[in-house]
């Protein structure tokens, strides 16, 4: 952290490793007028690394956690030189190194969190444990300027309807059982769709084709959403009857299927807490159909839909960097005895203090 006059600056390493996205990122905030002691902080976000490599296994395969570590073990040197070239930094100027300490899973967390805790040591750098569900929060806040938004996040782990309140992130509703990210996943195998760029794309671009809508089970219990039922029904159609139906047809199906759900409860969350913003975050979030029928709801409502592209809405480093120099600012650090990974890492655990 430094400091000219009454300016503070700090430039955060973000190491994210929680699936088989290896991600790092370096952000640099900027408080012109200092970190305030009882105000939101809003800094200015300078980004200035966001490098990241995909684990791809063959199509119609998962990735297991062993292999993935594996993937990122050899990689994520390279990836750190690659990121401090590009932010034309040495460690010495770096204020924190940030981890993803959960959730995800547990191989891939540890192989990260390895090599961050060994930085620290090294380098005698803070360590900054962060939330990679909060990463995703405060990476949509900065790059879209929403202001309290109603947050849908959407991914391969992760599905959950967020409001914040009081200092945590609190979660409105979720699955009761697999991911949307995940449904997707396992779907794509079934079809033999390929792993790259990711499953849930190419399913996207099968049912931008699709035609004839298949009515498939409809799960919303209350706030929640329930997954695995869709899942075992579209399987076995698709196994069992594939010259009935066409693979583009099951793809729009299910597509259009669980994002009404969300939509149904993502607009129960605005009515409850009188929110006309939505953010959608997570790598599902980039679905540009998702984002349409989201944005629909939102305009009926006189609302309106935020989200992000790509680089920031699938697992990356700058989001752990940019959600770790938050908690730093106000002083957070993880001592090195507590660095350990949890695969169970829950949204509203986490005391966002840098928040009012």
């Amino acid at each position: 952290m430094t400091a000219d006059s009454d300016s503070r600056t700090i430039i955060a390493l973000g190491l994210e490793g929680s699936a088989n996205k290896l991600g790092v990122g370096i952000v640099k905030h900027v408080y012109p007028d200092g970190i305030p002691a009882d105000a939101e902080l809003r800094p200015e976000m300078i980004e200035l690394a966001n490098v990241r490599d995909t684990y791809n296994p063959p199509p119609g395969e998962g990735f297991l956690p062993r292999d993935v570590a594996a993937h990122h073990r050899s990689t994520i040197i390279d990836l750190l030189h690659q990121a401090m070239e590009e932010a034309q930094i040495t460690h010495k100027d770096l204020d924190c190194i940030c981890y993803t300490k959960g959730p995800g899973m547990g191989a891939p967390l540890q192989a990260v969190a390895l090599v961050a805790r060994t930085l620290a040591q090294l380098w005698e750098i803070p360590l900054v444990g962060t939330n990679h569900c909060v990463g995703h929060v405060e990476m949509g806040r900065a790059i879209t300027g929403a202001d309290n938004p109603i947050v849908l996040y959407v991914s391969g782990g992760n599905t959950q309807v967020i409001a914040y309140s009081q200092q945590t992130y609190r979660i409105f509703g979720e699955t009761l059982d697999i991911a949307i990210g995940n449904c997707l996943d396992r779907f794509a195998r079934v079809l033999k769709l390929p792993n790259d760029p990711s499953p849930g794309y190419n399913i996207e671009q099968y049912a931008k084709r699709g035609t004839k809508y298949i009515e498939l089970p409809y799960t919303v219990k209350g706030m929640d959403v329930s997954f695995s039922g869709i899942l075992s029904f579209i399987e076995r159609i698709a196994k069992n009857e594939p010259e009935k139906y066409a693979p583009e047809d099951l793809c729009y199906s299910l597509q259009e299927t669980m994002f009404a759900m969300l939509v149904e409860i993502t607009e129960r969350a605005m009515a409850h807490i009188g929110s006309r913003e939505v953010m959608v975050v997570g790598g599902v979030g980039c679905n540009v159909r998702l984002q349409e029928m989201m944005g629909q709801m939102a305009k009926e409502r006189g609302g309106k839909v935020f989200a992000t592209d790509m680089r920031y809405c699938i697992d990356n480093g700058v989001m752990i960097a940019q959600a770790g120099a938050l908690a730093f600012a106000r002083g957070f650090s993880t001592p090195i005895e507590d660095s350990w990974v949890t695969q169970r890492f829950r949204t509203d655990q986490v005391h966002v203090e840098w928040r009012t």
